[in-house]
């Protein structure tokens, strides 16, 4: 038991990633993983699209580069350190063994009438695709390889869609790198549990 909660606080997002290749069985076992993550109504929205050839990671890192540019400029950022922010971007995901974009699609969701509970059935879909991303960064982690979850897609969704060719059924939620760990980050610091867990109703032991 003891191990496992070991493992869990053991994990890190692990950004600095060797050029190694990842074979093909331990990506499968590793998004295999994430299908078993709890969802609402067991609906499973997700959808993984794997890009591991060059052309097509710098086709998106570039497509993600360019959205991220016209945020930079319309907030007035200096013209030196837009250059700086994009192609550090595009280089993150360019050079990133493996990439998984995480879509959603309201396909298996229940469906409603109204907008409010259209939007929350949304949000359950959203909920449910955190739960897998987070099982597939603890499967790489099992396989002793280095992961991070970037939200970026949220950002540019149709520069996504239309760099991979995706249909809008498919909305971009993440993408995360995947690879042979290339830095060893120092722990995280986490928040006090007494100011993030609070028992309600029952006297403090």
């Amino acid at each position: 038991m003891q191990e496992f909660y070991e493992f869990v606080t053991s994990r890190r997002s692990i950004r600095q990633l060797q050029q190694a290749p990842i074979s093909r069985d331990r990506l499968k076992r590793i998004l295999s993983a994430g299908r078993w993550a709890p969802s609402a109504h067991n609906a499973q929205p997700w959808r993984f699209f794997v890009l591991q050839t060059e052309n097509r990671k710098v086709q998106l890192a570039k497509a993600m580069g360019r959205a991220f540019r016209q945020d930079l400029e319309a907030d007035g950022e200096a013209p030196e350190l837009v250059d700086d922010l994009v192609q550090a971007t595009v280089d993150r995901f360019s050079s990133a063994p493996v990439l998984v974009l995480v879509c959603l699609t309201m396909g298996p969701m229940d469906s409603y009438p109204d907008k409010k509970r259209q939007q929350t059935e949304f949000m359950l879909a959203v909920q449910s695709i955190a739960a897998a991303i987070q099982t597939i960064l603890l499967a790489a982690h099992v396989e002793g390889l280095g992961g991070c979850w970037f939200c970026a897609p949220l950002f540019c969704p149709e520069a996504v869609q239309q760099a991979l060719g995706l249909s809008e059924e498919f909305v971009p939620q993440a993408l995360l790198t995947l690879g042979e760990a290339n830095e060893t980050p120092d722990p995280p610091i986490r928040q006090p549990f007494e100011e993030v867990v609070m028992f309600l109703g029952e006297k403090e032991e």
